[in-house]
C-alpha cells in the first residue's frame, strides 16, 4: 500500500509525501520565509517550425550544484532546511521554485510585436520527484520495492495533473550527471505539465497515422512486433515489457521500453504491468552503470500521450539515453544535428545492443 500526504511549503506550493505503508509521519511545516515563485513565463510561437518554445528568464538564478551539505533536496535537518520539512522520506513530489511553466501564470494572450509569433502566459506545471532521501543514491541503487513506490509516484501526478484545464500532457523524466546540465546532484527526476503536445509527440502522431492510412496497423505495435522477431535489438523481455535499442538510434546508448499491451500514460498500465515495470528498469539502469568504469550520464524520458487523443494514435514507452560515446569521450550535437537536426551516429544500434546484454 501507498501512503500519500500532502502538504504546503512556505510560499504556499504544494508537496506530497509517497510513502511506504507503515512509514512514520512526516514533518508538515516548513518554518522558512520564502519570496512568492515567479510565474513570469511565457509561451512564444515559432511559426518556422510550428511549435511553442517556453521563455523562463526568472531560472538564471536557479540554484546550481550546491555542496552535498547544502543540498535543497535532502531531508532537513537542524541547521538546514531544505525543500522537504521531514528529517526522512520514502519518495516526495513538490512543486519547482524554478518553474519553467506555473499555474499561477496570468491569463489571456500578451502583447507581441509580430503578429505571427503570438505570446501566451506560461500555464502549466513543474514539479521535482525525489526518488530517495539518500543523496548519495542514483536510481539503480533503489530495491525494486522502492522503484515501483516512485513508478506509483509518477502514475499518481500524471493522472491528477492531467486533469488540470488546460493541461494537454504530462511528462515525467530524470536527468542524471553534470555532463547531461544537472545542476543538482541528489537522485531526483522532474514532471512537466504541458499547456500544448509536445513537437515529438506531434510529430510520432503524424507518423502513426500515416501508417494507419496505408496498412490499417498501429506503427508502434508493428515496430515492436519486428524487433521481436529479429532479436538482434532486443536487450531484455519479460511478460509484460520489452526493451530494445531502436534500429535507427541517434544517441551513443539508446533503449527504447515498450509494455506489450498498448496503453497510453503510465497511470493506464495494470497492477501486473507495474509490479513487472520496476525490474525491468532497474535491470536497464545497471547494464547502463556497467558499460563503462563510472556511471553514465543519461535521460530517461516517459513518452506518454496526450491528454486526448481521440485517435487512439499514442502508445506509452520509454527513451532511455546517454550522451558517452567511449569511456572518456561525450557527444556533442555538432553542426548538422543542431544546425539541421540531421543526426549522425558513431556506432551500429546491433553492436550497442550487444554490448548492454553483455553488461
Amino acid at each position: 500500500m501507498v501512503k500519500m500526504t500532502r502538504t504546503s511549503l512556505a510560499d504556499q506550493r504544494e508537496l506530497i509525501y509517497f510513502d511506504h505503508d507503515g512509514s512514520p509521519a512526516r514533518a508538515m511545516v516548513d518554518p522558512r520565509s520564502l519570496p512568492t515563485v515567479s510565474s513570469s513565463s511565457q509561451l512564444r510561437w515559432d511559426p518556422l517550425l510550428e511549435e511553442w518554445v517556453m521563455m523562463a528568464s526568472h531560472r538564471q538564478s536557479r540554484t546550481f550544484l550546491p555542496p552535498a551539505n547544502e543540498c535543497p533536496l535532502c531531508p532537513s535537518r537542524e541547521g538546514h532546511q531544505s525543500e522537504v520539512p521531514a528529517d526522512d522520506y520514502d519518495v516526495v513530489v513538490f512543486e519547482n521554485r524554478f518553474p519553467s511553466l506555473s499555474t499561477h501564470a496570468d491569463a489571456g494572450p500578451l502583447e507581441s510585436d509580430n503578429p505571427l509569433i503570438p505570446i501566451r502566459p506560461g500555464f502549466g506545471r513543474c514539479e521535482v520527484v525525489c526518488f530517495s532521501s539518500n543523496h548519495d543514491a542514483s536510481f539503480a541503487d533503489l530495491t525494486v520495492q522502492d522503484a515501483d513506490l516512485v513508478i506509483e509516484a509518477w502514475a499518481q501526478r500524471t493522472t491528477e495533473l492531467s486533469q488540470l484545464e488546460g493541461v494537454e500532457q504530462v511528462f515525467c523524466f530524470e536527468s542524471r550527471g553534470r555532463e547531461i546540465g544537472v545542476t543538482l546532484s541528489h537522485p531526483h527526476g522532474q514532471i512537466y505539465a504541458y499547456p500544448f503536445l509536445t513537437p515529438r509527440t506531434e510529430r510520432m502522431r503524424a507518423a502513426v497515422r500515416r501508417h494507419r492510412e496505408r496498412t490499417g496497423e498501429d506503427l508502434h505495435a508493428t515496430l515492436l512486433k519486428a524487433e521481436l522477431e529479429a532479436q538482434v535489438r532486443v536487450i531484455s523481455e519479460t511478460p509484460h515489457w520489452v526493451a530494445f535499442v531502436p534500429g535507427a538510434a541517434r544517441w551513443p546508448v539508446e533503449v527504447h521500453v515498450y509494455p506489450r499491451r498498448r496503453v497510453r500514460t503510465l497511470a493506464e498500465l495494470d497492477a501486473a504491468e507495474r509490479a513487472d515495470l520496476a525490474g525491468v528498469y532497474l535491470d536497464l539502469l545497471r547494464r547502463f552503470d556497467h558499460l563503462y568504469d563510472a556511471p553514465l550520464p543519461y535521460i530517461a524520458a516517459w513518452h506518454q500521450g496526450g491528454v486526448k487523443d481521440p485517435e487512439e494514435l499514442d502508445y506509452l514507452h520509454l527513451q532511455l539515453f546517454s550522451i558517452r560515446r567511449t569511456a572518456d569521450k561525450l557527444k556533442y550535437l555538432a553542426g548538422s544535428e543542431s544546425g539541421m537536426g540531421a543526426f549522425v551516429t558513431d556506432a551500429l544500434p546491433e553492436a550497442i545492443a550487444q554490448r548492454l546484454r553483455d553488461a
